[in-house]
Formats: C-alpha cells, sequence, structure tokens
C-alpha cells in the first residue's frame, strides 16, 4: 500500500496534528512529551475524535485477527478479546497501545504485563508479554490516569502528595522500571502499607534509621473536656443512659469529667492506663490518637480496635491544621516529628474522612474540624444528619380567647409542641397523651383545628414551610456521599416527607433543584443582596453564627456545603459568605460579646469547587483586622444586639465609620479615633479629655448634624 493510501486512511478520523492537539488539550488522563495516558474506565470523557482515532486502530486489528487466526499466543482485542486497561496514544506518530497492568487498583504501583501496540500509518502490530520478565515497567501517579469522579482518585492522589513530600517521584528516570524502584526504596528504607506509606525518609538527617517515637509525650493535660467530647455532648450523644469507653485516654481527663456527670465510662491507654482493660462501650472515643502513631499498620488496626469495641457511635479525632510551618520538624513517614520527639499525622480533613471510610468501610459524617461520627445504625446515621438542620422554632402564641381551647389548653400543649417541632401532624403512635386527645376530640386534626382558632394560621404555616426547606437543605446535601434509600430514613422523617412532600422522589427532585441553582453564583448573591439579617459588603454577606438557621434557605445550602462536608473551624463565630466565588469563610474573633470592635484571631477558607481548605493565623500579624457594626451580624432577639445597635448609631454620628479601608484594621481604627478625638470605653464613644476646645466645639456640632438627618 502506498504512503498516500496510508494517509488518506489516517484522514478518514482527522489530521495527525489534531489528534496530538486534543490529547494535550484533554482535561483527563496523563500527557507527556511524547505520549497520552488514559485509564479505560475514562475513555467516554474523550474528545469523539479521540475516540473515532482509536476505533480506528481496533478495526485494524479485527483485520489482522482474521488474517491470524488459529495462531497460538497473538490476543484478539474484541468485547471478549484480550485484557487491557491503559490505553496510550503515540504523539510523536500516529500508534496507539493497549496496556495491561492487572493490579491496577490493588498496587501502589502496579506492573506492565503485557502491551500491544498498533501503528496506524505503516499498520504493524506488535505484541510484548511481561509476565516473565525480571524488571518490568510500573506506574506512578496512578490519579493522572482516572478521572477525579473514580472512587479510587482520593486514594491515589493522597499517596502521590505523601511521595511528592518525601522526594520519592524526583528522579523519575530512575524508577520506571520495578527492579530500579525497588532499589531506590530499599535504599531510603521505604516501603508501603496498601497506598500508603509505611515508614520514609528522614529529611533532617543523613542517618537512614527509624526514630524511637515517644507517643505518651503527645497526651496533654486538659482543664476541660476534649472538643471531640463537647461535640458528642451537644449532639446529645452522650448522657446518663449511655456508656463511654477512651480507647487511648491519654491521662483520663475525659473519662473523670463525664464519670462526674453521671455518665458511665472507662478509659485504656497504653503508657498512662496499661492495665485498665478493654470494654465495649455505647459510644467510644479514639481522640487525636491515630494522628500520633507513626507505623502505619498500627495506626489502623488502633483505628479498627476501637470499631470493634463500639455498639451505638464512634467518635474519631485527629489533628488537620499546622499552626506553625516554621518550627524545626523532621519529615517523617507521612507526618513530622515533633521538637519534644513525638509524631504528628496532620490530615486534611477530606482525607482523614477518606481513611476512616476505607479502614472501617463506613460513611463518617464530619462534626468539626477534624471530628467525625461514625454509627454503627445507617438509619441513626441519617436521622443524625437529618437533625443538624432542624432549627429552633417559637410555638405560635395564644392571640384569641377561645373558651374550649383555654379549658383544655393543658392537654393540647403536647399537640403543639409536636407541631413545632416537625411541621406536620403526628401519627398514630407518636404523640404522648394521644388517646386522651383522641377521646376529647374525636382526632388530632379537629384538636388541632382548635389551636388554629386561638392562634395565627400563618405562623402554623410559617413553620411548616420551615421544616420543608429543612429537610430539603439535608436532602440536596445527601449527595455529598451516598444518598439513603427511603427505609434507611428514621420513621420520623419518613412521615415527615409523606407529609409535606408526598413521596420521597418528589421531595429528592425538588432537593436536587435546589442544589442545582447553587452553581450559579447570581442566585447566592440575590438570596445574599436581599437577606434581612447580615452585614452586606460588596462581594459578601457576613452574619454571626447564632443567625444562620434564620437566613435563606439556600444560603443555609451553601453553607452547607462547606460545613457538613468539611467541618467547621473550632470557635467560629462568624460566617462569609461569598458571592463573586464558590466560597466559605469561617472567622473566630473572641470577646465577640464583650469587645466593640473584637480581632480577627483566625480564618478557615473552604474553596468549594474542589473542597481545598486554607487557614491562617492573625495572632502574630502586625495591623490585625478588627470588626465593625457587630447589630448588622445578629438578629433583634440576640441578648448584645441593642448594646450592639446603640454603639454602630454612636459611631455613625461620630463618623468613625466612612472611611471602610482606613478602619479595616486595628492601626487604622487608632488613626481615625485620634482625628476624631474620641476614645472607647466598652459598647460608649467618649471624647479624649485634654481636647482643643475650639476642635471639640467643631466636632460636636457635626455630631449633632449627623444625629438630626439620622432620624428624619
Amino acid at each position: 500500500m502506498s504512503d498516500a493510501c496510508r494517509e488518506a486512511d489516517l484522514l478518514e478520523i482527522a489530521n495527525f496534528t489534531q489528534i496530538v492537539k486534543l490529547c494535550r488539550q484533554s482535561k483527563v488522563g496523563k500527557i507527556l512529551p511524547d505520549a497520552f495516558y488514559i485509564h479505560l474506565s475514562a475513555i467516554a470523557e474523550l474528545d469523539d475524535l479521540l475516540i473515532a482515532y482509536e476505533a480506528k486502530a481496533r478495526e485494524l486489528l479485527g483485520k489482522k485477527d482474521n488474517d491470524r487466526e488459529g495462531c497460538v499466543g497473538f490476543p484478539r482485542l474484541s468485547n471478549r478479546g484480550v485484557d487491557y486497561n491503559i490505553l496510550k496514544f503515540g504523539l510523536a506518530k500516529p500508534q496507539i497501545s493497549y496496556l495491561f497492568y492487572p493490579k491496577f487498583d490493588e498496587d501502589p504501583h502496579p506492573c506492565l504485563k503485557s502491551s500491544l501496540i498498533i501503528n496506524l500509518q505503516t499498520k504493524g502490530i506488535d505484541y510484548r508479554d511481561y509476565t516473565d520478565s525480571k524488571n518490568p515497567p510500573i506506574l506512578h501517579r496512578k490519579e493522572t490516569f482516572i478521572s477525579k469522579q473514580h472512587h479510587l482518585y482520593d486514594k491515589f492522589s493522597h499517596l502521590t502528595k505523601c511521595e511528592q513530600e518525601v522526594g520519592l517521584l524526583k528522579p523519575a528516570k530512575q524508577i520506571g522500571f520495578l527492579k530500579q524502584w525497588q532499589q531506590f526504596l530499599n535504599l531510603n528504607h521505604i516501603q508501603f502499607e496498601d497506598h500508603y506509606l509505611a515508614c520514609s525518609l528522614n529529611k533532617a538527617s543523613n542517618q537512614n534509621k527509624l526514630l524511637d517515637i515517644d507517643r505518651h509525650k503527645a497526651a496533654i493535660v486538659r482543664n476541660d473536656l476534649s472538643r471531640p467530647v463537647k461535640l458528642a455532648l451537644e449532639a446529645n450523644l452522650l448522657s446518663d443512659k449511655v456508656s463511654f469507653f477512651d480507647y487511648g485516654c491519654g491521662r483520663g481527663g475525659d473519662v473523670s469529667r463525664l464519670a462526674s456527670q453521671g455518665i458511665e465510662s472507662a478509659g485504656w491507654d497504653p503508657h498512662y492506663f496499661p492495665e485498665y482493660s478493654l470494654k465495649s462501650a455505647d459510644v467510644v472515643n479514639v481522640g487525636y490518637v491515630i494522628n500520633v502513631i507513626e507505623n502505619l499498620t498500627e495506626r489502623r488496626q488502633a483505628l479498627i480496635n476501637a470499631w470493634n469495641l463500639t455498639n451505638k457511635v464512634l467518635i474519631v479525632s485527629a489533628q488537620v491544621l499546622v499552626s506553625d510551618a516554621s518550627k524545626n520538624w523532621i519529615a517523617y513517614g507521612d507526618g513530622v516529628v515533633t521538637s519534644r520527639n513525638t509524631f504528628q499525622k496532620y490530615f486534611e480533613q477530606e482525607e482523614l474522612k477518606i481513611y476512616i471510610d476505607q479502614v472501617l468501610g463506613v460513611d463518617s459524617i464530619p462534626s468539626g474540624l477534624g471530628i467525625y461520627f461514625v454509627f454503627r445504625d445507617p438509619i441513626e446515621a441519617e436521622k443524625f444528619r437529618s437533625s443538624r438542620f432542624r432549627s429552633r422554632a417559637r410555638t405560635p402564641r395564644v392571640q384569641l380567647r377561645v373558651n374550649y381551647f383555654e379549658e383544655y389548653q393543658h392537654l393540647l400543649a403536647p399537640l403543639m409542641e409536636f407541631m413545632t417541632e416537625r411541621g406536620r401532624l403526628p401519627v398514630k403512635g407518636e404523640l404522648d397523651g394521644e388517646q386522651e386527645i383522641r377521646a376529647k376530640f374525636g382526632s388530632l386534626r379537629k384538636a388541632f383545628n382548635l389551636i388554629l382558632r386561638a392562634t395565627s394560621e400563618d405562623e402554623w404555616t410559617a413553620i411548616a414551610e420551615k421544616r420543608s426547606q429543612e429537610l430539603l437543605i439535608y436532602l440536596a446535601l445527601t449527595n455529598f456521599h451516598k444518598r439513603p434509600k427511603y427505609r434507611q430514613l428514621s420513621s420520623d422523617v419518613q412521615e415527615d416527607i409523606k407529609a409535606l412532600f408526598g413521596s420521597y422522589k418528589q421531595a429528592c427532585t425538588e432537593a436536587d433543584a435546589m442544589l442545582l441553582s447553587l452553581g450559579n453564583l447570581e442566585n447566592i448573591k440575590q438570596a445574599a443582596d436581599e437577606s434581612s439579617i447580615g452585614k452586606k459588603l460588596t462581594n459578601s454577606l457576613l452574619i454571626h453564627i447564632s443567625a444562620l438557621d434564620q437566613l435563606d434557605p439556600l444560603l443555609r445550602l451553601y453553607e452547607g456545603c462547606a460545613s457538613r462536608t468539611i467541618g467547621r473551624l473550632e470557635d467560629v463565630n462568624i460566617i462569609k459568605f461569598h458571592t463573586n466565588k464558590p466560597q466559605i469563610s469561617y472567622l473566630h474573633y473572641p470577646n465577640f460579646d464583650d469587645d466593640p470592635h473584637p480581632f480577627l484571631k483566625t480564618s478557615m477558607q473552604i474553596r468549594l469547587s474542589d473542597l481545598r481548605v486554607f487557614y491562617r493565623d492573625y495572632e502574630l500579624q502586625d495591623d490585625t483586622p478588627i470588626l465593625h457594626q457587630k447589630d448588622l451580624l445578629v438578629t433583634e432577639n440576640y441578648p448584645a444586639y441593642q448594646k450592639f445597635t446603640k454603639l454602630t448609631a454612636q459611631e455613625n454620628n461620630w463618623d468613625l465609620l466612612s472611611n471602610w479601608q482606613q478602619i479595616r484594621s486595628y492601626g487604622g481604627w487608632q488613626t481615625c479615633l485620634e482625628e476624631h478625638c474620641a476614645e472607647l470605653k466598652g459598647h460608649r464613644v467618649y471624647f479624649r479629655k485634654g481636647t482643643d476646645p475650639y476642635k471639640l466645639k467643631i466636632l460636636k456640632s457635626g455630631i449633632q448634624k449627623r444625629s438630626r438627618k439620622s432620624k428624619r
């Protein structure tokens, strides 16, 4: 066949230059200077021309198959033919290779077993079998071959990140084959447990040996309950009706404090309390344990041991943020060795969830930064998830005197409380005192009709709408893990859905539409602009955390995408909704209530496009940001609202808030106060002593004018 005919065959699909261009532009797959690789699972995501180009290779092989019918050892690439899982597009010449790595999923660096190379220009075919090779090619950076939606993407990318951090991937030319890779690992005393580094190079030392870590020194003396246990108490997971066991309890602070509250508590620690026995309990805590174990096998086993002791809920916590990266720490394994010779593995929040879920085979629930709850019963897990979106609601007040109602108000009170809590009438068996109400009024519906005569029907309608929206938020966020089946929901949530939406399918449809609307930032911006709560800036809305459940449902869902998948910063009190980019920021202003202009201590930004977390500590910053107009951040029922409102009004009258760029930081604010001869005492502004009388007169005149203007 002439060269012209061969070129004509190729051009039936596309010019080879266009093929190369499409390979280099692909959003999925691994691109190298002379080749483009993609996993079998991601081929459907390629451009149509590339798919047609690969089909041409199959067509050519099919013709060769017929010519070689009966030949032994030559594989056939068809629906029932040769195994392969990596496709390689040559970029230097029109060539496609079908590569087979049998243990692609299981082996962190799988070996090549066979390759089938097809040259679309010469129509030549080359098959190579590496089964008996002592030094086959191997793979690295496996996440680059698959799409981000692949169920192993996070696991693979985590391995690559760890290998990069300890310098394993730098000598690229030396690690492409099994023998050289094993020699490199042995030289540096490195091995793998599944897709995790079991030990690694000590960067700060020329001695390649394992360190003797003092794990027990990581146990700190606490003056209060640990954060994970506090969150469990706040979530009503701990009470005098459940038992508690602390696996790796350190000095035993949580055990003794819970016992003093009447909770059956016990603990065990390999250093401080090795003589205590392990025992099962309703709630088991493995608090900041797995992050101080440098051996990956022991780390995994500790988590498994704690889970095996758990009857109902396991609390898992680990360090997720490095407060000071400048400390003289030694890189070791997948963590660091501190100056106290303790090991710390600093997980990323999403990495921690992946680790827990993979080790235990569960779907853990983020409760706080670095803190997860794992439920034994999936129904209890969903009940917990849904409850976190149930906000407070006030039972409508009695507005009219209705004799019959007043006579039986005590009997109707449980029904009113239930309606406030669920937004619907109870079904049979759900309400205490149901029989008495039915005996007196005939049915719960008739009893509620009497309640409506004495209260506002609009308020009850608003409560039902609020509960409907909260259910939609919960169901929308189930898209971030595996949405439960209807039978996996608790019975009360099932009844909520039937009463408020008619069917689970309808509720899920509305929830998905709500989540989809978040993809348009204009919808978020509109909701923020129309919000009656919060401080509105050019590209953001700021609120106090106490006002969150009063926001528009879309904004609550927006925040839920961050808090229910990543978690909130500890002690956060201000939430910032970005309206020009998909991002939520959690801010911590200590002394919010007492300081008229509190300092920003820490911030955590969660970028929702890829769930990346950015943390910043402002304590050592020379000119710290401060907060103004606190009254805008809270609702009118906030205890200090009146105090905040009076301060903001006074500062506006004094013209202290007009130069926003100047007063955002402490230094600029102090300059502004000096310019206006002002000083703060609590939440009141006063003139400074010794102010020039003439200037004082001018300032007072301006204050009076602005005050009169504001009252018009």
